[in-house]
C-alpha cells in the first residue's frame, strides 16, 4: 500500500515496448564512404543517423558503429564519424553480431534492446538483425534510416525482418520516444532535430 510520500502508481503504466534511454543501443551500421554513394536512399540515411546520433548523445543513449572491410570500402563518412563517441569497429562478417567488443558493453549496462539504422538492408542490417533476435536483444529498425541499392531488397528485407521479430519504426518516432516528455531542455533539443527538412 502507497504511503503519502509515496508517488503514486500510474492508472496507466508505461509499455514495456517503449524505448528508453537507459535500456538502448543505436547501431550504426557500415555507413561508409563507398558504400553510401551507391545507395538508393544514402543521404536520407546519412541525414537520419545523424539525427540518431545527436539524440543519443542529448539523451545518453550508447551508440556504436561498425565498418564492413574499411581497407575496400572506406570508413564512415566524416558527418557520422565525427559524432561517435568511439571508433567504429572493423569487421569482415557481414553480421554485426561477431562485435563481441559491442554487445558485451551493452549487457553489463544493462541494455537489453537495439535501435539499428545504415546500410545495406538486405546484406547488413537483415543478417545483424536476426543474429540479435537470436541473441535474445529486442530490435527495432529505423526503416527511414536504411537502404539497399535496389528499393526492392530494402522494402523485402524490411518485410522479413519484421515477420521474424523486429519492429519497425521512424528517426523522429525514436527520438521522441527516447525523450519520453516535453517541457524540459533536452526536450526542445529533440525538437530542433525533428524540425530540420530533409534533404532529398
Amino acid at each position: 500500500m502507497n504511503t503519502i510520500d509515496d508517488d503514486p502508481l500510474p492508472v496507466v503504466p508505461r509499455s514495456p515496448e517503449l524505448m528508453r534511454p537507459d535500456d538502448t543501443g543505436l547501431l550504426v551500421v557500415d555507413v561508409q564512404t563507398r558504400l553510401i554513394a551507391v545507395q538508393a536512399d544514402g543521404e536520407r540515411v546519412v541525414w537520419n543517423a545523424r539525427r540518431l546520433l545527436d539524440g543519443a548523445k542529448i539523451l545518453g543513449v550508447h551508440a556504436a558503429a561498425t565498418e564492413q572491410y574499411p581497407e575496400k570500402l572506406g570508413s564512415t563518412v566524416p558527418k557520422l564519424a565525427e559524432r561517435l563517441p568511439s571508433t567504429a569497429v572493423s569487421k569482415l562478417a557481414f553480421s554485426c553480431g561477431v562485435c563481441d567488443e559491442i554487445f558485451t558493453l551493452w549487457r553489463a549496462a544493462g541494455i537489453h534492446r537495439v535501435l539499428v539504422c545504415g546500410i545495406e538492408t538486405h546484406v547488413c542490417v537483415q543478417q545483424t538483425v536476426l543474429d540479435l533476435l537470436a541473441a535474445r536483444f529486442q530490435v527495432v529498425v529505423a526503416a527511414d534510416a536504411v537502404s539497399s541499392r535496389l528499393r526492392i531488397d530494402n522494402e523485402i528485407a524490411l518485410r522479413r525482418m519484421e515477420a521474424s521479430g523486429a519492429l519497425l519504426t521512424t528517426t523522429e518516432a525514436a527520438l521522441f520516444e527516447w525523450c519520453g516528455k516535453a517541457g524540459t531542455e533536452m526536450f526542445k533539443a529533440i525538437s530542433e532535430l525533428a524540425k530540420e527538412t530533409c534533404p532529398v
